[in-house]
């Protein structure tokens, strides 16, 4: 079975067991309140890690490097933010694990170990040498 189809219907089921469950021991409408004072602050505190990637994206362009971990850095914090928004929490968790830096430079690390580029593998696969064209009085 394919694993996003597999995520698309394991995510909602595990969310509705959380609603039962945290619902039935807090009550309803301090669940939904929980839900959405999750999602108020993480989209602020998304805002506020997105401004700081900004800020050090910004510091690496002036020494002339790629702000390559700033621009994926920026993309986890977008899909931190998308997390928070949808109701639940599972996925609250989640996205708030994402936004923390810690956790985030853990989670990238993983994600680059996994989909090293093309370039690095190409580069490690060679080895460097000289060579010399003999000619052969046979070989006319």
């Amino acid at each position: 079975m394919n694993s996003i189809l597999l995520l698309i219907i394991l995510i909602p089921v595990i969310e509705i067991f959380l609603f039962i469950k945290i619902g039935s021991q807090i009550g309803a409408i301090t669940t939904i309140l929980l839900i959405f004072i999750t999602a108020i602050v993480g989209i602020y505190y998304a805002k506020y890690e997105g401004l700081n990637i900004l800020r050090s994206g910004f510091t690496q362009i002036s020494k002339n490097q790629t702000p390559k971990y700033e621009i994926i850095s920026g993309a986890a914090i977008a899909f931190a933010a998308l997390l928070l928004i949808i109701p639940g929490f599972a996925t609250d968790i989640f996205g708030f694990l994402i936004l923390l830096p810690i956790t985030r430079h853990f989670f990238l690390k993983k994600f680059f170990k996994k989909f090293k580029t093309r370039e690095e593998t190409e580069r490690n696969n060679f080895i460097e040498g000289d060579f010399e064209d003999i000619e052969d009085e046979n070989d006319r």
